[in-house]
């Protein structure tokens, strides 16, 4: 490649032909737009259908800059004693995509939405999913509501989930919000223009540091995954920018943790058999203890989360420059998440990286089939109606569940690579600063810092090891293939 012209290279069709060689079916069958017909014909859910009426509470939403497709909405509540009242409003998608229709059976195949960065395939329609089942801006809208209580330590008291008629008062971005939160910016205007809404956010935030709190006390790893996401211009992709975590990405995410693990309870008391989300404890644990002593630090023998949470923290002070790398590794050495069913009166194994027992997925139904399933079991048990699916079909939708998620993460860091390949083609030549990320018997692969992106050093390096840091050249890329080649 020739520097600073700009590589002619179709991202999009690239992830479409990923989609398929993974096993997805990104096309819609043909059928989908009859029935999406009907469904938009279907008049909207009032409070007379027996849903509570909660439009008049203060909800919002925080969500990436770019989403459209709003899964939940927040409202909190200080109470007397001191404890804090959080109402999380999750869409009623199974008002409006019923069990068994076409709609219902790609999604069940499909199971995931799919970010490449540059084309979201969406699991459902996007008149769906980011029309009539999305909790859009000053839209009135069925939900299903988790309501929990957060006492002064974190710990969550008084579950309980009902049907409700919602309307997002104001859709928020995590980038704004969480720099308001934290004091680097100025509060977005939707905020500065309400004082309601501000102290709601603020109380939020009080309830969410209560709840992280709490479950770093049980052993809830702080790891540091580096996430970047493309930034696009006419439809090509120009640069590469970091994706930060901050106070408003912890407040959603803690609120999400809690509202699962009350899913999660209510279905088990009910007796009701359910597909929960684990982490099991590492099967290699020994090589988390074997990377730590290399680093100084000693980790008990049998697997502790703690433990290894405080190892994390300790390093994270100690060298935030490696700490992505770091967890990177303790992520892979931990292995992945997977759906599986629980029957009552059958203990989880739960999650180790979140340190919950109880957990499944149920907040994001428009974007995640496993958490439209647990939709209607808990509404099925709420109309003491029966349960529309049996034992061995949750056993079957929770493989599927796991292997098509994990199909998922090969195409988006398939496409990451092509992504990062096409941006710096036009930089042939340029210079940067690197850390050395991997060796093994292909060669040496470097990690530049600015912008993060991952290649290999083809020229020069000889003796470098993990953790060193160098300056590299960027000698070529191959889009098609996501190679970036540097030289030492």
């Amino acid at each position: 490649m020739h520097p600073n012209h700009a590589v002619r290279f179709n991202l999009a069709a690239a992830a479409h032909a990923a989609m398929i060689e993974h096993g997805f079916e990104p096309d819609f069958p043909a059928e989908t737009g009859a029935q999406l017909a009907g469904i938009q014909a279907q008049p909207a859910l009032s409070a007379g259908d027996g849903l509570a009426d909660l439009r008049g509470l203060l909800w919002s939403s925080i969500d990436n800059d770019t989403s459209k497709d709003l899964d939940q909405i927040e409202w909190a509540e200080q109470l007397p004693d001191g404890r804090i009242r959080v109402l999380i409003g999750v869409a009623d998608v199974d008002a409006r995509v019923r069990e068994g229709t076409v709609i219902d059976g790609h999604a069940q195949r499909e199971t995931t939405s799919v970010y490449t960065g540059v084309k979201v395939f969406p699991m459902l329609p996007e008149e769906l999913s980011e029309g009539v089942t999305s909790l859009n801006e000053n839209e009135d809208r069925a939900a299903l509501v988790v309501e929990y209580v957060v006492d002064a330590a974190g710990a969550v008291t008084d579950g309980k989930a009902y049907r409700a008629l919602v309307r997002n008062q104001a859709q928020l971005a995590y980038s704004s919000v969480g720099a308001w939160l934290e004091n680097k910016g100025p509060a977005p205007a939707k905020v500065s223009a309400n004082a309601g809404l501000a102290g709601q956010l603020k109380l939020q935030d009080a309830a969410a540091q209560r709840l992280l709190g709490c479950r770093f006390q049980h052993g809830a790893l702080d790891l540091e995954t580096i996430e970047t996401r493309p930034v696009m211009l006419a439809e090509e992709a120009v640069e590469i920018a970091r994706l930060e975590k901050n106070r408003a990405t912890s407040l959603i995410e803690e609120f999400m943790v809690a509202a699962n693990g009350v899913v999660a309870r209510l279905l088990e008391t009910a007796g009701v058999a359910s597909i929960r989300r684990v982490v099991r404890t590492p099967r290699r644990w020994e090589r988390i203890v074997e990377l730590a002593a290399r680093l100084g630090a000693a980790l008990p023998a049998e697997p502790d989360s703690k433990a290894l949470n405080d190892f994390l923290l300790a390093q994270k002070r100690k060298d935030p420059d490696h700490f992505a790398d770091l967890s990177l590794a303790v992520v892979k050495l931990m292995g992945p998440g997977e759906y599986v069913l629980v029957r009552p009166n059958e203990s989880s194994p739960g999650h180790f990286g979140l340190a919950v027992e109880d957990y499944t997925h149920s907040t994001a139904p428009n974007r995640r089939f496993p958490d439209l399933v647990t939709q209607r079991l808990v509404k099925a048990w709420l109309a003491r109606t029966p349960q529309p699916y049996s034992e061995n079909l949750l056993q079957a939708i929770a493989v599927r569940c796991t292997e098509m998620e994990d199909a998922a993460r090969k195409v988006e860091r398939e496409m990451q690579k092509r992504i990062a390949a096409v941006v710096l083609a036009k930089h042939i030549g340029q210079s940067y600063q690197a850390i050395v990320t991997g060796v093994n018997r292909y060669g040496r692969f470097v990690r530049t810092l600015a912008p993060h992106v991952e290649g290999m050093l083809v020229e020069g390096g000889k003796g470098l090891d993990v953790g060193d840091r160098v300056t590299v050249k960027l000698v070529s890329t191959n889009p098609d293939r996501g190679f970036i080649d540097f030289a030492a």
